[in-house]
């Protein structure tokens, strides 16, 4: 197999299959840091306390018309 050149350009960019330069370059490696191997190191700990965050936050939103419907369910039951 015979590479040609690059009738736009003129260069030669190699035969099927190995264009461009015959080494390789610009080859990125990836690597995961030690302490960045246990996804849910912690989880359980910053569940509870993420959980009671949430609870307290939304808790005055809640709990008032849960009240009042079973004040009026208790009324409407007596009456």
């Amino acid at each position: 197999m015979g590479g040609s050149v690059n009738p736009k350009t003129g260069h030669y960019i190699g035969t099927w299959g190995e264009f461009g330069c015959p080494t390789p370059q610009r080859i990125a490696t990836y690597a995961l840091s030690s302490n960045r191997q246990r996804p849910f190191a912690g989880a359980f700990h910053a569940a509870i306390f993420n959980t009671f965050r949430r609870f307290r936050g939304q808790v005055l939103y809640v709990v008032p018309p849960f009240v009042i419907a079973y004040a009026a369910l208790n009324w409407a039951v007596e009456r």
